[in-house]
């Protein structure tokens, strides 16, 4: 394990309390805004009566959805809902007031009639032909343009030349982000009669659309920034420009500060989740275990709304096989709408539920075939050269194989396999040991251009700002590109202020998502660092009488390569620059090569470079008192260069607290459509008592086309987690093909002697 490192910039101020988070900002004259929920699955609205409501003391405006400047929905999420709503979390009515409990009471006397209507509850439910269509003008349920497919080979002829064919069903549920800090925003106006947001969102630029689309004003007289952001794994998407499209509209009816802050219960209620998904799987196989034909149906729910399917389901087919070398295979990857909590963009984008269901295969496929998990895996396994199911052939390192030869070898793997096999039947504790071994394609990909931006400025006293389009949501990405840019630049951390993000400041470089912060966020830093490099040496070179080329630069000093004493400081080349009139700042811009993608057969380069990471877990049943406990992790990844080890080893550890949530307690449980455990008393994640003995390791890969090396890590941090889990349970006598792992109805199926193998299901009692 490698030693942590000591500067990461936001960590004074988050450890001391200073960092202003977005429900910790206060302006002259601010209000408070509310939103009014429908709490209804599906239902006609009748009428809406805010008589009392609007004269209740300190109540300044209430306003439905007649009342809205400009667009009554952003992309397909509605602000205000007038006729219909799709599923608990559509708002009614908006209120704005001089304080909350004066919100809150306004919200109490709004009078709403609906009319009930019949529900779509679940995938099963949305694909019947005899069930309802939930949104006009289509003729089933169907996720606009989320039908991604993936034609390689011929499946037949690859099923007709396997000796073995299995087929299984494998589901997933809807999982929480659960992060610390719930949805917040501060609206308010400029002295030129702009608006600016502040807020705790993943993506600024997004937020800015919504305020655009809910006010009515062009992009360019709306600013949102950025403040620290207390946790969001993909959550602060949606929920956060739907909020600031609210306290945008009410700030301009009221002309005052609004801000607006919501409860858990407000936040989970709205908030997107994890996909579920309905895995069907048939693979076959020949004797000697190489994987003839591959073919796969994925279907998730979408929800009430949804702009991610489409998205999240054209990376769910690229990964849909693994990181193996299948001839023959046919994918195909839905999503459907239900009367239920929207789906979204959560730490790994389908990437965790799909590992989970084509790894419990590879393990379900081993044992009909004789053989063990490790052999299977190894006749399989892509190295450089193979093509994947998309006929993309890897030219950058494959380090599938060597990622879980070492993961085992950390783990004690093999002997711990043999012991445990060999347990007597009858003992109390059983255990057991499995892994998972994944890929993750860095970036966008195909998916979209992943192109970004930063700007890097040198001041005159030798300080520097770097201001990146992506936001850092907590996971250290202004330290790693304070990083690039010095190492670039050759100067000391310490003289590095990095910015959160601002629309007003820096270009549109996206969302902050496909774990492409560094990867590809770090190189519009890099650029505009060299750039500025250029200039600095060019002067340093007259001093030095050198040629540019000849110099390097590092703590504070350019100096000549081959005689480091012939030397400037950096602060005095950076005074010469000033006293000449030069540039030192920069804005700099990554583009990548444009990639051919065919979507009729899923064929194409998908990504310029893959993550590979193993993860062992080990796991122990006691048999009489039902507690189920993850005892070891081990986790090792090929990431490329790792930028910052601090940073990184927190992201591994915090993705194994989520995977163990995500296998074995996390779920969003629903009385027809409406969510039941909607704040933390009820929602169980992992606490530090749950957490098992936990190893990491970062195998060195050089080669890699991601910013200084790097490659992603924050989401595959946690994919391989919830698989490893499921084949250890299942090296237990515990095969599970749904997650997660102890749910009530799995617990009624059970016969008698099984059941007191699954009643807990972490280190303490639930």
């Amino acid at each position: 394990m490698t030693a942590p490192d000591t500067h990461r910039i936001d960590a004074l101020e988050k450890v001391t309390g200073q960092a202003k988070f977005a429900g910790d900002l206060r302006l002259p004259g601010q209000i408070a805004g509310k939103v009014l929920r429908c709490q209804q699955a599906h239902a006609r609205i009748r009428s809406v009566d805010i008589f009392t409501a609007i004269k209740a003391p300190g109540v300044l405006s209430v306003l439905l959805a007649d009342d809205l400047p400009a667009a009554s929905a952003w992309s397909t999420y509605p602000f205000l809902t007038k006729e219909r709503v799709l599923y608990q979390g559509d708002v009614v009515a908006l209120v704005a007031a001089e304080s909350e409990p004066a919100a809150e009471a306004a919200l109490a006397a709004i009078r709403v009639e609906y009319e009930l209507l019949p529900a779509v509850l679940s995938i099963e439910e949305a694909l019947r032909e005899d069930t309802i269509v939930l949104h006009p003008g289509r003729k089933d349920n169907w996720v606009d343009n989320s039908h991604w497919p993936v034609r390689k080979g011929n499946v037949e002829e690859g099923f007709a030349c396997s000796e073995i064919v299995l087929e299984r069903e494998y589901q997933t549920s809807h999982v929480e982000h659960a992060y610390i800090e719930p949805e917040a925003v501060l609206a308010t106006t400029g002295w030129d009669g702009s608006l600016i947001v502040y807020g705790a969102t993943q993506n600024p630029f997004n937020a800015r659309r919504a305020v655009a689309a809910a006010t009515g004003y062009s992009l360019g007289r709306v600013r949102v920034i950025q403040q620290p952001v207390g946790g969001s794994f993909g959550g602060k998407e949606e929920s956060m420009g739907l909020l600031a499209g609210r306290a945008a509209i009410l700030c301009l009816k009221t002309g005052r500060p609004v801000r607006m802050v919501y409860g858990r219960e407000e936040s989970i209620i709205e908030s997107a989740k994890r996909h579920p998904f309905r895995f069907r799987y048939k693979a076959g196989a020949r004797r000697d275990g190489r994987i003839m034909a591959l073919q796969a149906e994925l279907v998730d729910e979408g929800g009430a709304y949804n702009f991610q399917a489409q998205f999240m389901n054209w990376r769910a087919c690229v990964h849909a096989a693994g990181v193996y070398r299948i001839p023959h295979v046919k994918v195909d990857v839905y999503a459907v709408h239900t009367n239920r909590v929207f789906g979204g963009a959560m730490r790994g984008y389908s990437s965790p539920q799909i590992i989970f269901a084509q790894e419990s295969l590879m393990d379900e496929l081993a044992g009909e075939l004789g053989m063990s998990p490790l052999e299977l895996r190894r006749v399989n396994f892509l190295h450089e050269g193979d093509e994947t199911i998309t006929g993309q052939v890897l030219t950058e390192p494959v380090n599938a194989e060597k990622v879980t030869l070492r993961a085992l070898e950390l783990s004690d793997y093999l002997r711990k396999k043999v012991a445990y096999a060999e347990q007597d039947p009858d003992d109390q504790v059983r255990r057991g040991i499995g892994f998972a071994t994944s890929f993750r394609g860095c970036g966008l990909g195909a998916e979209a251009p992943d192109a970004t931006g930063a700007i890097v400025s040198v001041r005159e006293d030798g300080s520097i700002i770097v201001c990146s389009s992506l936001t850092d949501i907590g996971q250290g990405l202004q330290t790693a590109h304070a990083r690039l840019a010095g190492e670039e630049l050759g100067v000391c951390p310490e003289r590095i202020v990095s910015k959160t993000v601002d629309t007003g400041i820096v270009p549109d470089g996206g969302m902050t998502v496909a774990s492409r912060g560094t990867f590809s966020g770090g190189k519009p830093v890099v650029m505009a660092a060299a750039q500025i490099k250029k200039i600095l040496f060019a002067l340093a070179a007259k001093k030095l009488n050198s040629a540019p080329e000849d110099l390097n630069a590092a703590e504070d000093w350019i100096f000549v390569r081959q005689d480091p004493e012939r030397r400037v400081s950096f602060d005095e080349i950076v005074t010469a620059a000033f006293r000449n009139g030069c540039q030192l700042s920069v804005t700099g811009w990554f583009q990548p090569e444009p990639v051919a993608w065919d979507r009729s057969t899923g064929q194409g380069d998908a990504f310029s470079s893959y993550a590979y990471t193993c993860v062992v877990a080990e796991v122990e049943i006691d048999r009489i008192t039902g507690v189920a406990a993850v005892k070891r992790l081990v986790s090792v990844h090929d990431v490329g260069r790792v930028v910052h080890a601090g940073a990184a080893e927190g992201q591994v550890y915090g993705g194994m607290a989520m995977g163990l949530g995500m296998a074995l307690m996390e779920e969003i449980s629903f009385n027809k459509g409406l969510i039941t455990n909607d704040n933390f008393d009820k929602y169980m994640i992992p606490t530090a008592a749950d957490m098992p003995e936990a190893y990491l390791e970062f195998i060195p890969s050089d080669g890699n086309s991601g910013a200084g090396g790097a490659k992603s890590l924050g989401e595959a941090a946690l994919e391989a987690v919830p698989a490893a889990i499921a084949n250890a349970l299942a090296a237990a006598s515990y095969r599970i093909r749904s997650l997660p792992a102890f749910k009530e109805e799995f617990w009624a199926n059970l016969g008698e002697d099984q059941k007191g193998l699954v009643r807990t299901c972490s280190n303490s009692n639930l």
